[in-house]
């Protein structure tokens, strides 16, 4: 994901995720579905969901709408597998399904082993999305760069390598297991700064252009996974913690 547009022992299943988080993530999800022309959610109201049942089934239906969207992008990178636009879409849409698989299962009962394996395989999905995020920022680099406003120093170029490197230096932290939930907040925090710096300025110089809100909303939909992400990872530190006084 450009400005443009595990270590499995770490992990104990914890059916207590936070459901506040999980209200965060999915009223972006809302966000970013209402973004496109030919889908409107209106009836699943996820941006007031107070139940782990609601979230869960609003987890699936964004998982399954997500993975959709993502398949769409397999014809393109098999017709220009060297163009990696194609393939950068392609883990956009599968960061998104990969905070949907932690939100199923987190919310989920715990009667079966298949709960645990999925968050993990969720985590693992979105650790590998960041990988490409940075590849993609780093193939287009100065498209990155044109994308920082002019005004923060000390120059477009600097954050645009800058936040390169601090998307593979979390992808290494999420993936290895070292410093996993600082590299995840970390993270949130700076696509957070993206929609502030990057996207929400967008709307204000062009409001009818359906790129500027397009891009808004992904950004916020992959902040939200993000945020699952570390959400994730502190209460099973959290669990950890209790469980080894």
């Amino acid at each position: 994901m450009t400005w443009r547009k595990a270590r499995f022992g770490l992990f104990r299943y914890d059916s207590g995720y936070s459901i506040a988080s999980l209200r965060h993530f999915l009223g972006w999800l809302v966000s970013a579905f209402r973004s496109r022309e030919d889908l409107v959610l209106e009836n699943l109201a996820l941006h007031h969901i107070q139940w782990p049942k609601a979230a869960r089934a609003g987890a699936v239906a964004a998982g399954i709408i997500y993975t959709v969207f993502a398949l769409s992008w397999v014809p393109r990178i098999v017709g220009e597998p060297l163009v990696y636009d194609r393939w950068g879409n392609f883990f956009e849409q599968l960061s998104i399904v990969s905070g949907a698989m932690i939100v199923y299962a987190c919310t989920s009962r715990n009667d079966s082993g298949r709960q645990p394996k999925i968050a993990r395989m969720g985590y693992t999905f979105f650790g590998i999305c960041v990988i490409s995020f940075t590849l993609e920022q780093l193939f287009y680099l100065s498209a990155t760069a044109s994308f920082v406003p002019k005004w923060i120093p000390p120059g477009q170029m600097f954050w645009a390598i800058t936040t390169t490197v601090a998307l593979a230096l979390a992808a290494i932290a999420l993936l290895s297991g070292h410093t996993a939930l600082l590299a995840s907040r970390l993270l949130t925090l700076m696509l957070i700064g993206f929609a502030l710096l990057v996207w929400l300025p967008t709307l204000f110089a062009d409001a009818h252009k359906m790129f500027n809100w397009a891009g808004n909303a992904q950004n916020l939909a992959i902040t939200g996974a993000a945020w699952i992400v570390a959400d994730f990872l502190a209460q099973n530190k959290s669990h950890s913690s209790t469980s080894n006084p």
